[in-house]
């Protein structure tokens, strides 16, 4: 099998992430698709996810 390589170069791994719910991520209130995006890479970059092959 060929792997490919991530696209940009950057790839996010929530397999170390046991102890956090969507909850705790996103808040309970509804909210715009723009903002989860701002919440989840806040997160991503807070738990220090990102990883350049």
């Amino acid at each position: 099998m060929v792997v490919k390589k991530p696209f940009g170069g950057i790839t996010v791994g929530f397999a170390s992430v046991k102890d956090t719910t969507v909850g705790e991520v996103f808040g309970t209130s509804p909210i715009a698709p723009s903002e989860m995006t701002k919440k989840l890479w806040a997160f991503v970059k807070r738990k220090n996810l990102m990883k350049k092959p």
